[in-house]
Formats: C-alpha cells, sequence, structure tokens
C-alpha cells in the first residue's frame, strides 16, 4: 500500500509542475520588414505595328521575349510605393509586307517598297536590344504574402544593336542588316497591372522604327510598334 499511495503522490506532483510550467511550442515567422518585390521580370508579347503607310501589312506571327533586372526602391513606409530601376534585353520578329532592300550602286541606298500582289515565302525583320526600365510602383503588398495587386507605369529606353531584314522567294534571298534609317535609339511607355502571377503588359514606342529618310513613294515608312501580353515577376 505505501508503494500504491508513493506513486499516486508521484503523479499528482508531476501534474501539478506540468501545470505551473506548461511547455508550450510556438511557431515563428521571419517577417522582412524591408521586402523589396519583382526584382527579376520574363515577359512574352505580340507585336502590332502601328502608323503603317498605305499597302503596308503584317502578316503571319509578330512576337517578342523580353527578360531582365529591375531594382525597387520603395519610398514609403509602408513599401507599397516604389521606383524601379533595371537592365533587360528585349527580341522581336515582325511579319509583314514590307520589302528593305538596297540599290546595287556605289552609295548603296536602302530601298523600301511594299510587297502588296508580289508572292514570296517569308518576309519579316528581327530585333535585338538592351533596355533600361523606369518604373513608377504601386501594389497591395505586405511582408508576409507575396501575392498582391500590382499597377506599374513607366518609360522604357533602348537601343536596338540588332536587326536582320529577310525576303524569302522559291529563287531569291535577300537580307538587310545595315540601315541607316533605322532608329536605333528607342523610347516607349509601358503599363502593367494585374495579380499575383498573372499580369497585363502594354508597351508603346514614342519614336517611330524608321527616320525621315525612309520613304515610300515619299510618304515617310515611320511604323510605331506595339506589343501587347503578358509579363511574369520573380522576387
Amino acid at each position: 500500500m505505501k508503494w500504491f499511495f508513493l506513486g499516486i503522490s508521484l503523479c499528482y506532483f508531476g501534474i501539478s509542475m506540468a501545470q505551473e510550467s506548461p511547455a508550450v511550442v510556438t511557431d515563428t515567422i521571419a517577417v522582412d520588414s524591408l521586402y523589396r518585390e519583382d526584382q527579376f521580370y520574363v515577359g512574352v508579347t505580340f507585336n502590332l505595328l502601328f502608323n503603317r503607310p498605305d499597302k503596308i501589312s503584317q502578316s503571319g506571327f509578330s512576337g517578342g521575349l523580353h527578360f531582365g533586372f529591375i531594382r525597387d526602391m520603395p519610398v514609403n513606409k509602408k513599401r507599397n510605393i516604389a521606383i524601379g530601376l533595371g537592365l533587360g534585353y528585349s527580341i522581336n520578329t515582325y511579319g509583314q509586307n514590307l520589302f528593305i532592300g538596297e540599290e546595287d550602286t556605289p552609295e548603296e541606298k536602302t530601298i523600301f517598297e511594299s510587297l502588296e500582289g508580289i508572292g514570296f515565302n517569308t518576309n519579316r525583320f528581327a530585333t535585338h536590344a538592351i533596355e533600361v526600365p523606369l518604373e513608377f510602383r504601386w501594389r497591395t503588398s505586405t511582408p508576409e504574402t507575396h501575392k498582391f495587386y500590382r499597377l506599374y507605369t513607366g518609360l522604357k529606353f533602348g537601343y536596338m544593336h540588332y536587326f536582320n531584314a529577310n525576303f524569302k522567294q522559291d529563287d531569291n534571298q535577300v537580307r538587310q542588316t545595315k540601315i541607316d534609317e533605322l532608329n536605333r535609339f528607342r523610347i516607349g511607355t509601358t503599363f502593367t497591372f494585374g495579380w499575383n502571377t498573372v499580369n497585363f503588359h502594354f508597351y508603346y514606342s514614342l519614336n517611330s522604327l524608321f527616320d525621315d529618310n525612309a520613304t515610300i513613294g515619299g510618304d515617310p515608312v515611320g511604323l510605331n510598334i506595339c506589343k501587347i501580353g503578358l509579363q511574369f515577376y520573380i522576387l
């Protein structure tokens, strides 16, 4: 019996100690109060040509791939308003019926002609550009979540270091890469909005693709570029 009462006493003592000093386990989540958002981006777009001369039209698929890094710099205490400045790269292709060649003369003057009514297999030009985006950023982000609404707008500056116009017929091919009339320095407005992963992206060039020296029958070739697509951000 004494062992029984001793056991009861020990159990009572243990329960009392457990009640006085409960073992509490809590999960803690580290919160970064100085967080930044949307540092890397990747985008895909469908490209459109505006301000086209008469008899110039798009044909086939025209698309773009864009990627880069943007330094996110919050400007308020909540860190939901920021300025973004970055560096990126853009690859684009445009299907259309604008023939770009050159005269067989010592001056090698560039020729711009419409291919309306002329049969061809391929006629497109491709561009590669280094870009510098500058954005004003508003979002509903908090340190605890990466899912939020965003609205970014700004300017994108660029330099087109590569241009390749490619015309193909069954027994003929013309490639043109050196075009003096090309506006290699680019500037355009951007607008991006969305929630979480899905973000719609718009770009419109403020200067034309070709300068005033590029003409078809006395009319300027011009061409302003509009890009519509999706943009994805990675922290």
